[in-house]
């Protein structure tokens, strides 16, 4: 527990505005006091019993700390405490680690499995549940895709679904996806205990604070799992010190969302599923399966509806939205919603959308207009754009028309960061680098508004306007870094690809240390 008033000082301060170069930091009771020079800052040491801690930081960088504003926080835990099959480099390789897993723990009521993407594999084809069976016999196992849009299991796994067969979006190869797949998620929920929900989310959380978030979002919903892991999240977040934001993806569930206490209907409330699994709702057929366009979920109607009726109940409405044809019906769903409120009313509640990744520029257009916010994964056209990527290989030249993060910017649409973890590792830095180096030169972004959309972005986006940014009477959020690659001349680390990326000494939650390695004198 840290004092209610410290003075971090002999610093490179990162401020976010014109008021020149800081090196120390005053806080007070939770918020921040001053922001200055050593010699400004004495005025706010004190003597006696109250005198502040006085923190020399030898040349750290202080930036804001860190909001991730998409993260599935027990999912994430599972995959840190479980079987993580993220950069599996082959279908053998993942079905070996499988069978090491169950091997690993025998009494598991379920072996899952987080993140495989065969994209690059030379079977060049996900696994099948038989596949399963012969690497962990009789188990009743689960692997998810790296976009978690669809899974493959076994058939113990599969026994367990009442009328699976006749879902759709099953397979007799044992993939899951839409219905099917929500259905399977459905059974697990009785297989996967609270006490091993705890844990992973209690992983989770750890996590995020060593990697210098402060608050994050959950992205809940009833196909991601049961309403009751809510409060494990928050449970989990508050022992760590984290904020966090919860999201419900649930079509017009006012009352629920009343009840759960959530900041909004949004979050993964889904209109279309992604391009990796090919379920992306696209105007026109994947380039490697021509037979299909994906799945679209929800009308510009339910959207407009939807919008509407958290507008009025004062919450904030959002879908979890990828292609083409799933933003146009959002977009469509969104102008109807404001001939029914007005321009006014709707921009005023912050509504949000997640990830956001072919918006055509009409559809930017009424996002800047209505002042929704696009919660973004930077790493996405890190990992899978560019002409060699998966993006590539599912939309062909389409590809460029993703992630086009400076087009939001100058929407202007507010950019909100996250990693959407699992899918992607938590890791704030190198999302930034990503946007930085976006694949496209003209849709990279500045280091100055990276690094905003994960911080003053994030607490935008969760309607809240008391931190994300280093000034004071605002909330000491704050985390202070080594970086071993220097800092570049606007005053952020050097995040060039190849480079050493920074490394987290303390964060700082609401004036309070929650994260400290030794480094810290």
């Amino acid at each position: 527990m840290s004092p209610a008033r410290a003075l971090y000082r002999n610093a490179r301060v990162y401020v976010d505005s014109s008021s020149g170069p800081a090196t120390s930091v005053a806080v007070e009771d939770g918020r921040i006091v001053f922001v200055g020079d050593d010699d400004g800052a004495e005025a706010y040491r004190g003597t006696g019993e109250g005198s502040a801690e006085v923190v020399n930081l030898d040349g750290a960088l202080v930036t804001a700390a860190f909001v991730d504003s998409h993260v599935h926080t027990v999912r994430t835990g599972l995959a840190i405490t479980g079987l993580d099959l993220t950069g599996s480099p082959s279908l053998v390789a993942t079905l070996d680690a499988l069978a090491r897993h169950a091997a690993h723990d025998p009494d598991a009521g379920v072996l899952v499995g987080q993140g495989w993407d065969e994209t690059d594999w030379p079977e060049a084809r996900p696994p099948t549940g038989a596949e399963l069976e012969r690497a962990a016999p009789g188990r009743r196992s689960y692997l998810t895709r790296v976009d978690g849009h669809s899974s493959v299991i076994s058939p113990a796994l599969a026994g367990l679904v009442p009328g699976l067969e006749q879902l759709d979006g099953w397979g007799d190869d044992g993939r899951v996806e839409r219905d099917a797949h929500h259905a399977v998620r459905n059974v697990l929920e009785g297989l996967i205990g609270p006490d091993e929900r705890l844990a992973a989310a209690r992983a989770a959380c750890r996590a995020m604070a060593a990697a210098g978030i402060v608050g994050f979002h959950e992205n809940a919903a009833p196909h991601i799992g049961p309403e009751h892991e809510i409060d494990t999240v928050r449970q989990a977040a508050a022992e760590t010190g984290l904020r966090a934001t919860v999201y419900w993806g649930e079509l017009m569930a006012v009352d629920t969302a009343r009840r759960l206490g959530v900041a909004g209907l949004a979050g993964d409330l889904v209109a279309d599923g992604a391009f990796g699994s090919r379920t992306a709702a696209l105007s026109g057929p994947y380039s490697d399966r021509p037979g299909t366009c994906g799945h679209a979920y929800v009308s510009a109607e339910q959207v407009r509806d939807h919008v509407v009726a958290c507008t009025e109940a004062g919450l904030q409405a959002g879908f979890h939205c990828i292609g083409d044809a799933a933003l146009d019906a959002i977009g469509q769903g969104l102008v109807m919603a404001e001939s029914v409120l007005g321009t006014v009313r709707i921009s005023r509640a912050r509504h949000r959308l997640e990830h956001v990744e072919m918006p055509s520029p009409a559809v930017v257009a009424v996002l800047g207009r209505l002042g929704v916010v696009a919660s973004v994964q930077p790493m996405f056209d890190a990992l899978w754009g560019g002409p060699d990527g998966m993006y590539a290989a599912r939309l062909g030249e389409r590809w460029r028309d993703t992630n086009p993060f400076l087009d939001l910017e100058r929407g202007p649409v507010r950019l909100a960061f996250g990693s959407d973890s699992p899918v992607t590792p938590l890791g704030p830095w190198a999302a930034i680098g990503a946007a930085v180096h976006h694949h496209r030169d003209d849709q990279q972004l500045s280091a100055y508004v990276a690094f905003r959309a994960h911080t003053r972005g994030g607490t935008f986006a969760a309607r809240d306007d008391e931190g994300g940014l280093l000034a004071p009477g605002l909330r000491a959020d704050l985390a202070v870094w080594d970086v071993p690659g220097g800092l570049t001349d606007a005053g952020l680390p050097d995040l060039s690809p190849g480079g050493e990326l920074p490394v987290l000494r303390r964060l700082v939650a609401s004036g309070t240390t929650i994260h400290d390695t030794e480094g810290t004198s």
